[in-house]
């Protein structure tokens, strides 16, 4: 208990919600390249701006009983799921992690969370969240082992050559695009954050994810489609989230 109402940690808590908020605001503009900060929000549909009273993260949501006050049309759970979602990323570091590397975690894991939706939504891994991801993961190696610097940032180059490599010969083998560039980079930033060692374990949760994404999606559509697009990025962000907080997968 003392832990929590230690006032980094309130902090963070606090944050939290405001930053799904934001996340939110991220997912829905930049992949339709609109400005993040310099355009109110309003109602999508009666263009109504938004108020504070509208824009408390949850709350707003909730006492507007999940609709605009202006036209009443409903508004869509997405805004509430991710400003909760991203609370939950603060806690699952506050829990596992000590001190900073708590926020450091949380940086980690809102990032993630966007990028996640994003690619579901859209099949995107905007340069703009994963390519910062990179000094990011350095920086933090740095600040915990400076001397451990070089490996992570081999284990970055290592990651985006792997999957660089992989959607080169996929494209010269099936005459396609299959595996997309944005895919690299988030693996380049996976080795920033985690080194070479945790690489494989995000790997191996990807690919387990993935292939267990695809299968329910074949069953609830009642039919398995070899060439259906599947957003891969939801499944390397998830590994890397775990491998981040609980360390290399034991292959051995």
């Amino acid at each position: 208990m003392a832990e929590i109402l230690r006032p980094e940690t309130l902090l963070l808590i606090l944050a939290a919600p405001c930053i799904g908020s934001f996340l939110g605001v991220i997912a829905e503009r930049l992949p339709a390249g609109r400005p993040l900060v310099w355009s109110r929000s309003c109602c999508l549909h009666c263009g109504q701006t938004l108020g504070a009273r509208d824009l408390v993260p949850i709350a707003g949501w909730l006492i507007n009983r999940g609709r605009c006050r202006h036209c009443g049309q409903a508004i869509a759970a997405f805004y509430p799921a991710i400003e909760v979602a991203a609370t939950l990323v603060a806690l699952w570091s506050l829990l596992v992690l000590p001190g900073w590397l708590a926020w450091a975690g949380s940086v980690l894991g809102w990032t993630l969370l966007a990028l996640s939706v994003i690619d579901a939504r859209h099949l995107q891994l905007p340069d703009e969240l994963t390519l910062p991801l990179i000094p990011a993961g350095l920086a933090v190696a740095w600040v915990v082992d400076p001397a451990s610097v070089p490996e992570h940032a081999l284990a970055a180059l290592g990651g985006f050559l792997l999957v660089a490599a992989l959607a080169f010969i996929y494209r010269r083998l099936r005459g396609r695009e299959g595996i997309g560039l944005g895919d690299a980079k988030l693996l380049a930033a996976a080795g920033a954050w985690v080194s070479w060692q945790g690489l494989p374990g995000i790997v191996l949760l990807a690919a387990a994810g993935g292939l267990a994404g695809a299968l329910i999606k074949g069953f609830l559509a009642g039919r398995l489609e070899i060439r259906q697009e599947l957003p891969f990025g939801p499944y390397l962000a998830g590994g890397l989230w775990l491998v981040w907080l609980y360390g290399p997968i034991g292959l051995g």
